[in-house]
């Protein structure tokens, strides 16, 4: 039995990988267990933004696994403050509670955004409500699930937690419209990931934090996949020039080597957390500590939100200019692309497993999108290299029709 068919039979069936068996990766390259070589165009949902086993985060990580792991946070330690002051002061936010994963983190912003609805602005007790968006994608918690409009997510997992209301992603009227007395928080993604690669409007989020602040609601945005450099800012919400009350990071805040989260606030949003009120046994720890840290600095020292902006434009202009008859859509911002296939001429399945034969990975969202979100350390020459594939890809598919 090979180890594909020893994975299915030990192995819950929550996902449904291609079948292709990786066994070594570096830079924006992954190798399978038969040495065949692919571009990694999928970067583990943006969890990989500085590629495969960067040198300087394999360093940072080896020198602190001689020196301290794992401790909880019952202790101080030497790593976590420099990580988190970096985080503040790159985000513009004052203060930062560190967790493992993105959906741990969005759970704190809940708890944060409610505690902060009761202590700060007066809200009755247990009447919170949290605004959302349709077509979310938040994370795989019950509460996480509860408030997603996909039904698959949340088939078969009820009952669910109360205190969400859902308005149109997009729709700045909406949210005003849904805004009442009991509000603490909206919750939105700058640009939907899982939803398909979804774009708002121009200036949306600046709409939105001027509703939110003319009725005293806090705004949080979910950056666990646009953050740090994959839309061609630092941040997503940079190119509304927003700072949001609270702010939620992930995946390559890992570096493509650990779990590593934060939820960054405004001081008297996260002054609500009095000690016991919230923890993780690994949140924080020096591991997470030193490569969060590590990560941010390469983010920034090798200008990776600038490289994202300029490849991101050609990649998406190279998509356009192929007029597929396959292709619906191209949209997206900066690394974070999704090709929309035309379902009746097509899958955007069928087309990642095309791709996959060709030495390109990737991975099709809501069985209609092809998502590109190649690490942000590409070079033009290796992308350019990728579009040719791509291209051929696409030519073939069309001739089969």
């Amino acid at each position: 039995m090979n180890l594909i068919d020893t994975e299915n039979l030990y192995c819950a069936h929550n996902y449904l990988p291609l079948p292709v068996m990786l066994v070594r990766g570096r830079g924006v390259y992954v190798w399978d267990d038969k040495g065949k070589r692919y571009f990694d165009m999928m970067s583990a949902y943006s969890a990989v933004s500085h590629g495969h086993l960067h040198p300087r985060l394999v360093s940072a990580l080896t020198a602190q696994l001689t020196q301290l792991t794992v401790v909880s946070r019952a202790f101080y330690t030497d790593k976590l403050a420099p990580f988190l002051q970096k985080a503040c002061e790159l985000s513009g936010q004052d203060k930062a509670l560190p967790m493992n994963t993105g959906a741990e983190a969005v759970e704190t912003a809940i708890k944060a955004a409610r505690k902060w609805a009761y202590k700060v602005k007066g809200v009755a007790a247990d009447k919170a409500e949290i605004i959302t968006c349709n077509n979310n994608f938040h994370g795989r918690t019950i509460t996480i699930i509860g408030f997603s409009t996909e039904q698959q997510y949340k088939d078969g997992f009820g009952p669910f937690p109360n205190g969400f209301k859902n308005i149109p992603f997009g729709d700045t009227d909406a949210l005003e419209t849904a805004i009442t007395e009991n509000t603490a928080a909206f919750l939105v993604e700058p640009i939907q990931g899982e939803g398909g690669i979804i774009v708002p409007p121009d200036g949306y989020l600046k709409k939105c934090q001027e509703i939110c602040q003319k009725h005293n609601v806090l705004l949080i945005c979910d950056e666990i996949q646009t953050g740090l450099g994959r839309t061609g800012k630092l941040f997503a919400c940079d190119h509304d020039n927003v700072t949001p009350d609270g702010l939620i990071l992930g995946k390559a805040l890992g570096g493509g080597m650990l779990a590593v989260s934060l939820f960054l606030s405004r001081k008297d949003v996260m002054d609500v957390f009095t000690p016991g009120d919230h923890g993780s046994t690994f949140g924080g720890n020096p591991l997470s500590s030193v490569v969060g840290f590590e990560a941010l600095k390469l983010t920034v020292e090798k200008q990776l939100p600038d490289a994202a902006n300029t490849l991101g434009e050609h990649f998406m202009q190279t998509l356009k200019d192929m007029n597929s008859p396959l292709i619906k859509e191209v949209r997206g911002r900066g690394l974070l692309i999704g090709v929309e296939i035309d379902g009746e001429l097509s899958s955007a399945r069928k087309v990642c497993e095309a791709l996959m034969n060709n030495g390109i990975l990737t991975k099709e969202t809501h069985e209609t999108v092809v998502r590109f979100a190649p690490p942000l350390v590409t070079t033009k020459g290796e992308l350019d290299s990728a579009l040719i594939i791509i291209k051929r890809v696409f030519k073939s598919l069309e001739e089969e029709r």
